[in-house]
């Protein structure tokens, strides 16, 4: 099964910025193919926190040659499984699936992209940005990263190593919120104003590049694009992955009320997974598809649960379903039919939904 977890070896833990840790992992010679991934691609880490299972995506920090798989952990206050991690040690196993996600970008792919990151936005751009530089000697690459401190900087060695390794290809800008830097123009926080500035002083120039890669929390994100696209970069250039939504993957109470009416009561779900048909009963007024299944004792494939990671992305062959939120799915794949499980509720009697479809 594609979406099944294997167990896996912590090989390192290595401290990065003042909350943040890379957790490594050994992989014997019988995972490495299954476990092959493109830059910009996230594990999905699977564990046991006090008597519930409690599943969370990190990207991967790592180039696809190095000899371990690594994924940056920063500590979110409150957050159950980033708290788990600070604690594991070499030694430790933990369950991981499979690498998954399509905020990517390969060498000789893409020759010279921007790349905006905060804070921890920073583990699948620190991967894109080693493979390009390393894999591709035609590769040009500028990256602007945003935090609060200079303290707060994950992998600030490996990036100013990579500096130093591909000066002439390499151009990194440093941006603080709440530290002084000598360079007034790296003060404050990445937003519209701060790209318009960063172009005015020639330090970036969007619209020459061949991709321009986003990473970080919904506002930042949403407010970069629209000030990247009036800066004549075209949409379909503008490729983004959130961490955490704006609304912190809430929905309004006025938005759920209105989904639970319109969805279906009595309603027979089918799923197709790795070839396997599967039925349970569920009342789309009540709960959403992933959770319904996950009652029925029936295993899909999800992640983050809250819209963002695309894990349990799948088609609608049959009937209707709605999203709570979506903050993954293109608007062409809604076009074709595809869904959230962890965001549908069916709007009609039966619904099959497709988790082999691509």
């Amino acid at each position: 099964m594609a979406s099944s977890f294997h167990s896996l070896t912590v090989s390192s833990v290595v401290p990065e910025g003042q909350t943040a840790k890379a957790i490594g992992f050994r992989l014997p010679d019988e995972l490495r193919e299954t476990f092959r991934f493109v830059p910009g691609q996230y594990l999905t880490l699977k564990a046991e926190i006090d008597g519930e299972e409690v599943r969370r995506s990190y990207s991967i920090c790592s180039a696809p040659d190095d000899a371990e798989l690594r994924v940056g952990i920063k500590k979110v206050d409150g957050g159950r499984f980033s708290t788990f991690a600070q604690a594991l040690a070499a030694g430790d196993r933990i369950e991981v699936m499979p690498p998954e996600g399509r905020f990517t970008a390969e060498p000789g792919k893409v020759k010279n992209p921007l790349l905006i990151a905060a804070g921890s936005g920073i583990t699948p751009v620190l991967s894109i940005a080693r493979s390009l530089l390393e894999g591709d000697p035609g590769a040009e690459i500028t990256l602007v990263y945003g935090n609060r401190t200079t303290d707060d900087i994950m992998f600030r060695e490996t990036l100013e190593e990579l500096k130093d390794r591909f000066m002439d290809r390499f151009s990194l800008v440093f941006v603080l919120s709440r530290e002084d830097q000598d360079v007034d123009i790296a003060n404050g926080r990445i937003d519209a104003d701060k790209l318009k500035l960063l172009a005015g002083k020639g330090l970036i120039d969007p619209a020459s590049h061949d991709g321009v890669y986003l990473c970080g929390p919904q506002e930042m994100t949403e407010a970069c694009s629209a000030a990247l696209q009036e800066m004549g970069v075209s949409q379909d250039r503008i490729r983004f992955e959130l961490f955490t939504p704006a609304d912190g993957g809430t929905i309004p109470p006025a938005r759920k009320q209105e989904q639970e009416e319109k969805a279906a009561g009595d309603v027979v779900v089918e799923t197709i997974l790795d070839g396997a048909r599967r039925s349970f009963r569920m009342n789309g007024k009540q709960g959403k598809v992933l959770d319904a299944a996950h009652a029925a004792g029936i295993e899909l494939p999800f992640s983050c649960a809250g819209g963002m990671c695309c894990t349990c992305r799948c088609r609608v062959v049959e009937g209707k379903a709605e999203m709570d939120v979506n903050y993954s799915l293109q608007p062409w794949e809604i076009e074709a039919g595809f869904t959230l499980a962890c965001q549908s509720r069916p709007l009609s009697e039966k619904l099959v939904l497709d988790f082999d479809a691509s």
